[in-house]
This record gives C-alpha cells, sequence and structure tokens, in this order.
C-alpha cells in the first residue's frame, strides 16, 4: 500500500478556483468517506483551507487510485476530470510524505513559515480519526508531520516569527494605509481567522468591534480583545464608523461592495474570506483591498532564503526518518514469519525426535529443546537484525522480498503477520 495525494493549491491554480473547490469540515469529511467506496482507496483525509484543497490516501495501485480521487473529488465539486487533472499536483509515496510535512510546516503555504496550517492539519486528521476514515499508515504519517510542524515554529526563525497571512494582509494595508494603532478596525466573522485578525489588530493598538452571524460568538471574541460586539443586523452602522474592515467569514455569497461602503470612513479593507465577501469595485471608491489574490500577487514575505533553506532540512531530515522507520515496518512482517517458520521446523523435529526415542526423560527432552531452540534464534538473530538495518537506510533494495525468497518463506503467510489480529 502506498501514500497518494492530489493537491489544488494556490500555487496550482487561481483563488477563484480554489473558493470553488474549497469545503467546510462536514463536506470534507463526506468527500473522504466517498473516497473510501472507491476500489483502490484504504484510507482517506481530507485537508481544506483557504490556501489549499488537499485529498490524502493509501492506496493499492497508483493509477487506480489517481482516477478515483479525481473522479470523487469531480463529483463533489462539479469541476470535469480533465480540468481538475490541469491544476492539481499529485504526490506518490515519498513524495506525499514529504509534501505532508512540508504542508504541516508551512513551508507550501501563501505566507511561508505561518502558523495556521498546522491547526488545519490537526483538525483534518481528528474528523478523520472521528468518522474512521483513517487508517494505521495516514494515522502515523499525519502526527508525524505535525510533530515536525511543532519543531518547526519552534526551532527555526521562520516558525517563531509569527507569520500569517493576517499578519501578511495587515503588512501590505500598512503600506497605503498607514499602522493600525489608533484605528477603528470592524472584524466581520468569528473563526479562527477572524479570532487572529482581531488578536492581532488589538496588540497593534487598534480599537476592535467584533460581528458575526452569531452574536454569542462575535461577543466572547470581543470580549477577549476588550472591544465591542454588534450584531449583523447593525453591520452598516459599524460599517460608518469603522476605519478598516477585516472580513473572513466563510460565507458562499458576496457580502459588501462599493454600494455599501460608499459614504462610510472605511479607508482599507482586509478580506481573507474564501470565496471573497468584498467585491474588487470598492477599489473605485479610493478603498485599499488585500485580498487573497493581492497575497499571491505580492507574496508577502520577509524569510530569508538562509531561513528557508534551514526550515526545509529540518523537514527533509525528518523525511528520511520518517521512510526509515515505514521501510523497517515492512520488513518485520517478514521477519516474524521467518521466525514463525523457524518456530514449526524446531516444533516438527521434536516430534520426530518423540515418535524415534519415546523412551527419552522429560528432562532430557526440555534439554534438547532448549539447545535446539537456541542454536536456531542464534543463526536467525543476525540476519534478521541487519535486514531491519539495512531497510531502513536503503531505498533501492527490497530485502524483505529477498529474505521471502532465501526461506522460500508463504507470501500468505507473511500476508497473515502484516494483519491487525496478530499485530495485537
Amino acid at each position: 500500500m502506498s501514500i497518494l495525494t492530489v493537491s489544488i493549491s494556490h500555487k496550482t491554480t487561481s483563488v477563484d478556483v480554489l473558493a470553488r473547490v474549497a469545503m467546510d469540515p462536514a463536506t470534507a469529511t463526506k468527500l473522504a468517506e466517498s473516497m473510501l467506496t472507491s476500489e483502490h482507496v484504504e484510507e482517506a483525509v481530507v485537508v481544506s483551507t483557504c490556501n489549499r484543497t488537499e485529498l490524502y490516501a493509501v492506496v493499492s495501485r497508483f493509477h487506480g487510485g489517481l482516477d478515483d480521487l479525481t473522479t470523487t473529488l469531480s463529483d463533489f465539486t462539479g469541476s470535469q476530470v480533465a480540468d481538475l487533472q490541469q491544476m492539481c499536483s499529485v504526490y506518490f509515496d515519498e513524495g506525499a510524505v514529504a509534501h505532508t510535512f512540508a504542508v504541516a510546516s508551512g513551508l507550501d503555504s501563501m505566507v511561508v513559515g505561518e502558523s495556521q496550517i498546522l491547526g488545519q492539519v490537526k483538525a483534518a486528521l481528528t474528523h478523520a480519526q472521528a468518522q474512521g476514515t483513517v487508517g494505521t499508515l495516514l494515522n502515523s504519517l499525519f502526527q508525524q508531520a505535525i510533530r515536525v510542524g511543532k519543531r518547526v515554529q519552534t526551532e527555526t526563525t521562520i516558525g517563531s516569527a509569527g507569520r500569517s497571512l493576517v499578519s501578511a494582509a495587515y503588512e501590505l494595508l500598512a503600506r497605503q494605509c498607514g499602522p493600525l494603532q489608533g484605528r477603528r478596525v470592524l472584524v466581520l466573522g468569528a473563526g479562527a481567522m477572524a479570532g487572529l485578525a482581531a488578536r492581532t489588530a488589538a496588540a497593534a493598538g487598534a480599537d476592535v468591534t467584533c460581528a458575526s452571524r452569531t452574536f454569542e460568538r462575535a461577543r466572547r471574541l470581543a470580549d477577549s480583545v476588550a472591544g465591542t460586539a454588534v450584531p449583523l443586523a447593525q453591520l452598516d452602522a459599524a460599517l460608518a464608523e469603522a476605519d478598516i474592515l477585516v472580513t473572513c467569514t466563510g460565507a458562499k455569497d458576496m457580502l459588501i461592495g462599493a454600494d455599501r461602503l460608499a459614504g462610510t470612513s472605511v479607508r482599507g479593507v482586509v478580506d481573507l474570506a474564501l470565496p471573497a465577501d468584498v467585491s474588487d469595485d470598492v477599489r473605485d471608491l479610493g478603498i485599499t483591498l488585500v485580498n487573497l489574490d493581492r497575497l499571491v500577487d505580492d507574496q508577502v514575505d520577509s524569510a530569508t532564503a538562509a531561513e528557508i533553506e534551514a526550515a526545509r532540512e529540518l523537514v527533509r531530515a525528518e523525511v528520511q526518518d520518517f521512510l526509515g522507520l515505514r521501510r523497517a515496518a515492512q520488513v518485520a512482517p517478514t521477519v516474524v514469519a521467518l521466525r514463525t517458520m523457524a518456530s514449526d521446523v524446531v516444533s516438527a523435529e521434536m516430534a520426530r525426535l518423540d515418535s524415534r526415542l519415546p523412551q527419552l526423560a522429560a528432562s532430557e527432552r526440555d534439554e534438547v529443546y532448549r539447545t535446539v531452540r537456541r542454536v536456531v534464534d542464534k543463526l536467525l538473530h543476525q540476519p534478521t537484525v541487519r535486514v531491519q538495518e539495512l531497510a531502513s537506510d536503503t531505498e533501492s533494495v527490497d530485502y524483505a522480498a529477498a529474505l521471502r525468497e532465501l526461506f522460500a518463506l508463504d507470501p500468505h503467510t507473511v500476508a497473515v503477520m502484516m494483519s491487525p489480529e496478530v499485530q495485537r
């Protein structure tokens, strides 16, 4: 079984297309469940953010698995399979491992080193675990990716800098509108992105007002930043008193256009929603608009090449460690099958001894058994230890297959050793 990832991201398509394929957690879960009905898919996880929609799967065959994933994604998004093939990046096995670690570390994000993706990867895994769409392989992959992401955040300069889409958007806005200190900032939405936007603005000295479809959520967010909450029904009144609008609602319909901002004091807009909450025509009013399209175009990133390379080197080392452990784990069932075969040979020979020397005392028989067992264990010890070491260090040789061939192991026996019942 191998890992296959199909990725649609800001690197492969436009923000408009990302908006069409983006999905909420409930839809992502249904997509993962649908993937499991495919012939070649054994495990599935879906990660969908404003940067990407990605399908992770454990598949029995590459081409069959890829066809299954693109067909299922087509069904859910309404996109043609041919169009999806043009906008997707595909990662297989070792490449999929490297990509997963890079994503969780923020190295594949619109803003390199941003930390929000780590929480989004955790959430995707949690949903998959709750719905039972993830198995041993993807669970271990994502758990390790989360650990690697934490290392990048704590041990590298790009992680410790606290980069995010919000901070990058505020930097762009400040170039034309000046700093947030002393400004009246209206935050529309109450999710994770809105929370970060409100906290960042408050820390910069802004006067924050929060609005959301659910007033109680807006109130809790406002209380956390010593701000003010308003019901969504009073949005127009709040806009009239705001200098900066920050919106990240995730609503499917356009909320705000030039007609709604005309005559207000709003001079800058940060729109981090997917699809967008604010239409481009607000620029006609002289308003500075920073949205995901602008972030992609400007590529705001204060990380140096050396900082990024240091983080990538950490990730590369973790990828090799994970692959080594995985290869060692793959040879383990063959080692178990070999030792089982040896044990069966010892038992058969002891039965033969019993038939030829029935008068042998029990104590003598036990000593013969222990002696034969020790000889077999010593003969097998070094080969089985070395084959696991070699399997973890080398990519080009299938040592498990070599072991099966040398000792004429029954493939069915090896397969049985891989079953969850035996492993328990």
